[in-house]
């Protein structure tokens, strides 16, 4: 009861937090998936990744797989990097598509130059600012994470990371060392009037500085409250998804709208939207 209300940051570091009963929850509990899932598809849209081709993406934090499934299901391929054991061992009992490694991202990312198209984050890179240990020093955690990531990404690729900073001063710290790493970009804010829908999207560009995506409002689009529930089984992937299947009309609507707000063009909704063809003789 003494934790109720505390930020997860400030309750000790990363691979103690998330031990199994937390591991457990992100495979039981339907409001965290949920909010999981919606919080990628975001990232997603801000990375405005090519649609008609899959991408090799990292996924910083992936935790149990959550985000990666999204990204599977979008077509795209993933590797996942996670501080937490017990994470990943649920990642593995889920029998995810992407491969997941062991690591600590404030100690850099242990990938070749150039291997990555994109990278996304979901809840992730608060925890950098927060030292658990002496030797631990923020600042320069963030830049050996950033100038790594900087590394790790093609030329012109983009990295969209979600994060929950403390304070105006720990965002600040987390965009300087953005841009000292090389980066170029800023920080898009989805429903900023809100204290529980609001959502911060660092977006970094690795190449030539274009411009930033909007953030989503009230006006735009409205947020349903979400009830939490718990099962004793872990909850099927598509089912969390609320029963969009690939390829089907609500399925092909959602993906117009996305593009739409990305500033696309796409062709009117009609009857004949997401309709089966009948094949030919």
């Amino acid at each position: 009861m003494a934790f109720r209300g505390r930020r997860p940051e400030l309750r000790g570091p990363p691979e103690l937090y998330y031990d199994k009963n937390e591991a457990r929850k992100y495979v039981r509990n339907s409001r965290m998936i949920d909010v999981q899932i919606k919080m990628t598809g975001r990232a997603l849209e801000l990375l405005c990744v090519p649609e008609d081709k899959p991408c090799y993406v990292l996924d910083i934090g992936c935790g149990t797989g959550l985000s990666g499934d999204y990204l599977s299901d979008e077509g795209h391929y993933w590797v996942g990097i996670d501080i937490s054991p017990a994470m990943l061992d649920e990642a593995l009992d889920r029998e995810t598509q992407g491969d997941v490694i062991l690591g600590d991202m404030g100690q850099g990312i242990p990938f070749k130059a150039g291997t990555f198209d994109a990278c996304i984050s979901i809840s992730a890179v608060q925890w950098l600012c927060n030292a658990n240990k002496k030797s631990d020093i923020p600042a320069k955690r963030l830049y050996c994470f950033f100038s790594s990531l900087y590394s790790v990404l093609v030329r012109g690729g983009r990295a969209v990371l979600q994060l929950y900073p403390e304070n105006s001063e720990q965002l600040e710290l987390i965009t300087t060392q953005a841009t000292r790493a090389g980066f170029t970009g800023g920080v898009v804010v989805d429903y900023p009037n809100s204290a529980k829908a609001k959502k911060f999207y660092l977006c970094l560009f690795s190449g030539p500085s274009t411009s930033l995506p909007e953030g989503l409002s009230e006006d735009t689009e409205e947020e349903k409250p979400a009830e939490s529930t718990f099962t004793a089984d872990r909850i099927p992937y598509r089912i969390a998804r609320r029963g969009v299947v690939r390829k089907s009309r609500e399925w092909v609507l959602e993906k117009k709208a996305r593009r739409r707000r990305q500033g696309k063009e796409v062709c009117p909704d009609t009857q004949y939207t997401g309709r089966k063809r009948k094949p030919r003789f």
